[in-house]
């Protein structure tokens, strides 16, 4: 498993991030399993979040265990500080820690909810108050949708932000639009060393009205292995990207890490042909409305 630094925080993250999102409804053995499995495959970046079900549960029995080896993030998605305050500490009640490495603004995908978050009285606010009671190491922001790229890029305008996490994958990019805002956020990133992190690496598009649902997934995610290697090679093809988050199924695990251990073998030209020649292949999201 390949490693790269977590911007300025200069943590040696695993490129794959357990994407806790997984552990939201599955049992106590069911989530046991998975987090083994990534310990054993060198899995050190867990994400996780106070909204995804009962993931901070399934994961509170690890914690006391491991905390000390992971790079432990959750998330708040609140947007007053007194609100965000109380689930940043039943996060940690959760989690059976009594701190995270990163507490993440999340679902921050557009300019009218960074304006709450980072207002008087905003979230922001309890996460800069948690830092110095020192509960919390880095300070984060996420964002979905097609207006992430513009709205993070104004963000780390705001306060400098620790890490940014937020969507990329072969489709995305191809948006001219969502290419442009997004290289532009990669050019900052790097420019305050921030870590940039993904989601939605194998997102093949939102589910259809009355498609048989396989997957814990909101989106319909890609499951053959071939096309899962080329989308993790694409995402980690940029060395400004110091990981992604895999997909919120635990039976899709095995296959991400598999493609994520053999990134390097397959050419960008091999990956591209691949994934330019899926069918049916779309933004989860939707039909794009204008980005700004």
């Amino acid at each position: 498993m390949q490693s790269r630094k977590l911007g300025r925080l200069g943590y040696d993250s695993s490129v794959v991030m357990f994407g806790a999102a997984s552990l939201g409804k599955v049992s106590q053995v069911e989530a046991d399993a998975s987090i083994s499995f990534a310990l054993e495959h060198k899995v050190n970046h867990f994400d996780t979040a106070a909204s995804y079900g009962e993931a901070e549960l399934r994961m509170g029995p690890w914690m006391p265990q491991i905390s000390k080896d992971i790079f432990l993030a959750t998330k708040t998605g609140e947007r007053t500080k007194e609100k965000a305050k109380e689930q940043i500490y039943r996060s940690l009640e959760r989690l059976q820690v009594d701190r995270v490495d990163l507490l993440q603004l999340h679902a921050v995908g557009t300019i009218e909810e960074l304006d709450k978050c980072t207002g008087t009285g905003g979230a922001l606010e309890a996460l800069l108050e948690a830092k110095d009671e020192g509960i919390i190491g880095a300070i984060g922001i996420t964002g979905h949708g097609h207006e992430a790229p513009a709205t993070h890029l104004e963000a780390l305008k705001r306060f400098p932000f620790d890490t940014v996490l937020l969507p990329l994958n072969y489709i995305l990019y191809a948006m001219p639009e969502y290419r442009k805002a997004f290289d532009l956020l990669l050019e900052e990133t790097q420019r305050q060393e921030t870590a940039l992190r993904v989601i939605k690496a194998i997102a093949k598009g939102p589910w259809a009205e009355h498609q048989q649902r396989d997957y814990a997934t909101w989106y319909e995610p890609f499951d053959s292995q071939d096309i899962i290697d080329a989308c993790v090679h694409f995402v980690l093809s940029f060395p400004g990207v110091s990981g992604f988050a895999t997909a919120g199924d635990i039976h899709l695990f095995p296959k991400i890490v598999d493609a994520a251990e053999r990134f390097g073998s397959m050419t960008d030209e091999k990956a591209a042909s691949i994934l330019s020649a899926i069918s049916g292949y779309h933004s989860p999201f939707g039909a794009p409305t204008s980005i700004s």
